[in-house]
């Protein structure tokens, strides 16, 4: 979905797990703000606790609806009624009369991060049997006794930046699919998003030609794109976008934005290799269990039917349900703990994601390829290390600048060294792995595009 987020009348919600065969309701808005409201909190707390939490109920499901988070992946819904992947909806349940009476108020309100239109999606938790990094229920509470406004609570947990969107517009909402196949010769926005995303997506499958100019106009290079593209993801190779198209274009456009942000974090992860060490289990908070949210991230971004999950070191409810999603996709016994064969498949699968992107520095940073570079080494991946590195240079001048060469020769060791003292990496060795790579991304990102992601916002997408 594009241009300025709205309110939708109605949404509609599936009473079950994404891909089980149960009950879609539609509901009023409001009405199932209350819902869950009424699910998920107490109306005895506080009404700064209340408040806060409904905020964050509100711009959840909105950053759902949004981001068309379902639709793009083939589901005829908007979110589902179970906490594994979304909020807690009650079908016929009892509403609290003052958490209602608070809803009618500011149901049209929505958490946004600065220099962001797309609603933040407000990660929570109920921060006693399941903790996150991102608004603790219950510890709303304590900190609206201590006085903080609902505003104040809500930037405790989601930072400074952050604004609410008053007295937004209603509006029917519909799928974002215009409702009938585009092809040669016609001419729409619809077809001008289409060649906006297609094109971006190119950048990361190359064969995919890029479209000039952007018109909105359904030319010969528009038809081209669409049937590398559909040649490339497996639909019938039409020229002609159909629905099938127009949401796998959503979906792959979602995917690959997603993954540079991913890359832009710069994510503080231990040295990850294939090297199984040890047991991932329940209740572990370590870099492991880092580098593992991590890496289901980057999987869960192209298999569709693995959750989604957040990169907090803490093996959660929400990175049990992610690892169980893994397991069952690739055919592994479902136990929710990530023994031996479990992070080999896993790190496959990453890997396998990785080596079909093509590496181009472009406008976006670059995963991690999965191998260590160090003194001697000839690859593409020191290439773009080069480049990162004196881009970074102009800022921080006691990192040198290196020859944009594609060789790791002293010249690159001696800037990485400088690199991982200036940053605190130890050992300040001169090798790269995940963990320098993607600190050395990370600052890069920073200085050339701005850092406007907090670790939490996920998917967090930059709307275009």
């Amino acid at each position: 979905m594009t241009g300025t987020p709205f309110i939708p009348e109605q949404i509609t919600v599936h009473l079950g797990t994404p891909n089980s065969d149960a009950e879609n309701v539609t509901v009023n808005f409001p009405d199932y703000i209350k819902n869950v409201a009424s699910s998920e909190i107490y109306p005895t707390w506080p009404e700064s606790a209340i408040r806060a939490n409904i905020y964050a109920i509100i711009s959840f499901v909105l950053n759902r609806v949004y981001t068309e988070w379902y639709r793009v992946k083939g589901y005829n819904f908007d979110i589902t009624n179970t906490t594994q992947y979304d909020q807690k909806y009650i079908q016929g349940r009892e509403i609290f009369e003052n958490i209602s009476q608070i809803v009618d108020e500011i149901f049209n309100s929505y958490v946004v991060r600065n220099g962001r239109i797309e609603p933040l999606f407000t990660a929570f938790c109920n921060g006693t049997t399941v903790t996150c990094d991102g608004l603790s229920q219950w510890g709303t509470v304590g900190l609206a006794e201590q006085g903080l406004t609902p505003y104040e609570i809500l930037q405790y947990y989601y930072g400074d930046d952050i604004n609410i969107v008053d007295n937004v517009s209603v509006k029917t909402n519909t799928p974002s699919y215009p409702g009938e196949e585009m092809s040669l010769g016609m001419a729409s926005n619809d077809i001008k998003t289409i060649q906006v995303q297609l094109n971006r997506i190119s950048r990361n499958y190359p064969a995919i030609p890029k479209i000039e100019p952007i018109n909105g106009i359904y030319g010969g290079s528009t038809e081209r794109a669409v049937r590398e593209f559909q040649k490339i993801f497996n639909l019938p190779e039409t020229g002609v976008v159909n629905e099938a198209t127009w949401y796998k274009i959503a979906y792959i456009y979602i995917s690959v934005k997603k993954l540079s942000e991913l890359n832009s974090e710069g994510l503080r992860l231990e040295e990850v290799s294939k090297q199984f060490q040890i047991d991932l289990v329940p209740g572990m908070q370590s870099a492991e269990v880092q580098v593992l949210q991590y890496l289901l991230a980057v999987v869960g971004a192209y298999y569709v039917n693995v959750m989604p999950v957040d990169i907090t070191g803490y093996y959660g409810e929400m990175t049990e349900n992610s690892v169980k999603s893994f397991q069952q996709v690739f055919g592994l016994p479902v136990t929710g703990t990530v023994n031996e064969q479990t992070w080999v498949d896993l790190f496959e699968a990453y890997d396998g994601i990785v080596q079909s992107i093509p590496i181009t520095a472009g406008n976006d940073v670059v995963l991690f390829q999965g191998k260590f570079l160090t003194e001697g080494v000839r690859d593409p991946a020191v290439k773009i290390l080069q480049e990162y590195l004196s881009y970074i240079h102009q800022s921080y001048p006691n990192i040198p600048a290196v020859d944009n060469t594609g060789y790791f020769g002293p010249q690159t060791k001696a800037s990485v060294i400088e690199f991982q003292k200036q940053f605190g990496i130890s050992p300040a060795n001169g090798v790269v792995g995940a963990y320098t790579w993607n600190q050395i991304a990370g600052v890069y990102s920073d200085l050339k595009y701005g850092f406007d992601k907090r670790p939490y916002q996920n998917p967090g997408y930059t709307i275009s």
